[in-house]
């Protein structure tokens, strides 16, 4: 059976990139941003207002009332008159499930790895890396300052970190939410690729046996 791989990152650390390059060695799909336009055109949500609400915290209300919700399934006629977040929140786990089910790829955040925590064959990665090469990436790709690097790097992370937290039952980054967490700064976004491609057919090996 292959393996479904969700992709949790530190914004700066590559994990797009990397994410993209793990799935072309695997021959697999991979889904990042363009999952937007997906859930664009199952929920006829318009795109724009899934780029706003992309990967964005909510309050803690609404994550409880969503999760009412979520219970009874995105066609419920309750969805339709649902604050805007909550539509977001729904459609993309419905989204992420149907991608699922057409077979193995790479998702790329959204918590995905929470959407699809009843699949047996998931693989959940955390990509992470050091302040100093985090900034300096993003310095090269955004062309700003240190400190405006520095700031978009712990801004994205919180916003990133709150909206996990907020949706599902573990801790955004923390080691035992994966199945494994890699330091994308000691071997770079190649070696990285190398790596995760080795635990993949390691663990896609074991299913055989």
């Amino acid at each position: 059976m292959r393996s479904i791989i969700t992709i949790g990152r530190q914004f700066g650390t590559g994990g797009h990139e990397i994410g993209e390059k793990l799935a072309d060695k695997l021959g697999i799909k991979c889904y990042d941003k363009d999952l937007i336009k997906r859930v664009a055109k199952e929920s006829g949500l318009c795109d724009e207002i899934l780029e706003i609400h992309d990967e964005k915290p909510t309050s803690s209300f609404l994550y409880n009332l969503v999760m009412d919700t979520y219970s009874f399934g995105i066609t419920n006629s309750s969805y339709v008159d649902m604050p805007l977040s909550h539509k977001v929140f729904l459609a993309q786990f419905d989204t992420i499930k149907k991608i699922a089910n057409e077979g193995p790829c790479v998702i790329v955040g959204r918590c995905a790895d929470y959407a699809l925590a009843d699949y047996k064959n998931v693989l959940n990665m955390f990509i992470y890396g050091r302040m100093e090469k985090r900034v300096e990436r993003i310095i090269e790709k955004y062309n700003v300052s240190e400190k405006e690097a520095r700031d978009m790097i712990i801004k994205k992370d919180k916003q990133r970190s709150s909206y996990y937290n907020y949706y599902s039952t573990k801790k955004w980054g923390k080691a035992e939410t994966y199945d494994l967490c890699v330091n994308s700064s000691v071997l770079g976004r190649d070696g990285t690729v190398e790596l995760l491609y080795q635990f993949v057919m390691d663990y896609e090996d074991t299913l055989k046996k």
